[in-house]
């Protein structure tokens, strides 16, 4: 195996898109090993790479991580992105919990039936504009900096870009009313890291399709 971390999850966003974000914010070229039979599941885990039987997995300076908060939690702390104290470090626990509360309902909504599409999308934009961008608002208010946490680049500005793209895709007006959050995008997005990670190309994975749904279904049962 080469010294980049390897990636092994399904050809599509799920729960290691954060991670690829996370990776390509801090600058860090990975591999990746893509899921496509329910054989090579059961392989993993009968090989014991799975600690859970669930991935992603992410192998990485000798570590085989499963559990994507665990994953996040060590690149963040690799590379600098975790704060400069507990305190630090603490705030930005709550606003990563708090977003991946919302990204929640943008990862399970591939998977709910196509009658309840509609209400669903209602939901989103509802707790996304009610509950979740407005905290976020404020603190960038508050404290006057660039970033959400002190005055340096952290995993929470890379988990609330990340976020605020995946909403923007499904109701393309909900930043209208969060001036400092459209603000905040336009900061994030050009930094060169994450600028090129939203160029065409790049390990970003597109919204998820039809063709992806029936892959993770057929892979999971």
């Amino acid at each position: 195996m080469s010294g980049k971390p390897r990636l092994t999850y399904f050809d599509g966003r799920g729960r290691m898109e954060p991670v690829r974000w996370l990776l390509a914010a801090a600058g860090v070229e990975f591999e990746e090993k893509f899921l496509e039979t329910r054989e090579q599941y059961e392989k993993l885990i009968k090989d014991g790479e799975l600690m859970f039987q669930q991935v992603p997995l992410v192998e990485i300076d000798g570590l085989k991580l499963v559990q994507t908060r665990a994953i996040l939690s060590y690149i963040a702390g690799r590379y600098n992105l975790y704060g400069k104290d507990l305190k630090e470090r603490a705030l930005i626990d709550m606003y990563v919990e708090g977003i991946t509360d919302l990204m929640h309902m943008i990862l399970v909504f591939p998977f709910s039936p196509s009658e309840a599409k509609e209400k669903n999308i209602e939901l989103i934009k509802e707790k996304a504009t009610n509950r979740y961008f407005p905290v976020f608002e404020k603190a960038l208010k508050q404290h006057g900096q660039d970033f959400l946490v002190g005055n340096r680049f952290s995993w929470a500005d890379v988990q609330l870009t990340e976020a605020i793209l995946a909403v923007e895709e499904k109701i393309p007006a909900v930043l209208s009313v969060f001036p400092q959050l459209q603000a905040f995008k336009t900061r994030m997005s050009n930094m060169p890291t994450i600028k090129k990670f939203l160029q065409p190309g790049s390990p970003r994975k597109p919204p998820p399709d039809e063709h992806y749904v029936q892959t993770v279904k057929k892979i999971l049962k």
